[in-house]
């Protein structure tokens, strides 16, 4: 069985694992977490990057940073993980969901403005398969209502908009460092912060609510208890375990994208023929082949097509299912506008294995299946 995602491994994980151990410091912001926080930083140039143990603890943080409150509005995609909702519904927020453009299943621009009402406090854009948003138009709407943005980049590490990378545009920015990243840490995120007034708040809501961080920087004699907080710093094992894998991120990055492009090449024949329809990536966004997706007919034809390929030992998988038609979605939120794109594309949606290492002549033998069954 041709698995549909493998976790990233470089070679140099466990030498690093051990390191962290023999260091005697595996609980969080040991060395590796300093690395990797450093490198963030410096790879993107927002002023704060903080590992977290979590996508969903980064998200949940910036939700308390934009001090988001009972009664207050978020605006987001539907065709989103569990996660970008719950970060908010766990303050209170009611989420208000607008559709999707056709095009890279990000939310629609255009769409925004209208679901704002006095209540909204954010907007909270999905990097869609590691696409951009269109950022600039979001980030106008914001600063024209006083917003704030936080987006999920979790698929969209080192890839960017108009060169600056996922991540930084908004006020915050939400990295996944889960297995099914293109960099892992077994689980873990990250979170990114653009206003350097908001930096020592971060690091106080990531350590329980205390000063720790300064006391260990030597700016303070000794910590205490000041504002609200949680557990969300990661072990340090754990960061070396991404570690060695952010010293490949190169290696990683074009061997990911060598397998995108082949399969985009390779099934342009199919959606020339209308048969299919592949990935849109528009002119301002450079994407880091998070995944491989093609959009078929509708969902009885992928139900059938994701069948085939099991039977012919490939695992393909379908996406999410949108939040605002499950039980929770209707609970703790509402979908502002027509649902003209979400559903249906989500039920054309089929992802194909897509990982670090993946071999071409792997890569050519699911074409080819895919060919076999529109035959």
């Amino acid at each position: 069985m041709i698995n549909f995602n493998i976790p990233p491994f470089v070679g140099t994980e466990l030498e690093y694992v051990k390191k962290a151990i023999d260091n005697q410091k595996i609980c969080g912001d040991g060395e590796f977490t300093k690395l990797c926080n450093n490198w963030f930083e410096e790879k993107t140039g927002t002023n704060k990057a903080l590992l977290t143990t979590s996508c969903t603890h980064a998200l949940e943080m910036a939700a308390i940073l934009c001090d988001i409150k009972p009664g207050d509005e978020v605006i987001m995609p539907s065709y989103t993980f569990v996660s970008t909702a719950d970060a908010f519904v766990s303050r209170g927020a009611t989420i208000v969901f607008v559709d999707i453009r056709p095009d890279t299943l990000n939310i629609d621009e255009n769409l925004i403005e209208a679901a704002i009402t006095p209540k909204t406090k954010a907007i909270v854009p999905v990097h869609y398969a590691g696409v951009s948003c269109e950022m600039d138009k979001i980030l106008e709407i914001a600063q024209k209502y006083n917003l704030k943005v936080v987006e999920d980049a979790a698929q969209g590490v080192t890839s960017t908009y108009k060169g600056k990378q996922l991540g930084t545009l908004g006020d915050y920015g939400c990295y996944s460092f889960h297995e099914t990243k293109n960099f892992s840490m077994g689980e873990g995120g990250a979170l990114l912060i653009k206003d350097p007034e908001n930096a020592e708040q971060a690091e106080i809501i990531r350590e329980k609510g205390t000063n720790r961080s300064k006391f260990f920087r030597g700016q303070i004699d000794k910590y205490t208890w000041v504002d609200f907080g949680s557990s969300y710093l990661p072990s340090d094992m754990n960061a070396a375990y991404l570690w060695a894998q952010l010293e490949k991120v190169d290696d990683i990055c074009n061997d990911r994208l060598a397998s995108w492009n082949r399969y985009y090449n390779g099934l342009k024949g199919l959606a020339d023929k209308g048969l299919i329809e592949l990935p849109v990536i528009p002119s301002d966004c450079e994407h880091n082949a998070h995944m491989f997706y093609i959009k078929v007919k509708d969902l009885e034809q992928r139900t059938a097509l994701i069948q085939y390929l099991k039977e012919n030992g490939v695992m393909a998988v379908f996406h999410y299912i949108p939040l605002h038609s499950a039980p929770a979605g209707k609970k703790f939120g509402r979908f502002h506008g027509e649902d003209k794109y979400t559903t249906v594309e989500s039920e054309r949606l089929l992802r194909l294995p897509l990982y670090y290492g993946l071999e071409a002549e792997t890569v050519d033998r699911i074409i080819a299946l895919v060919e076999k069954f529109y035959k």
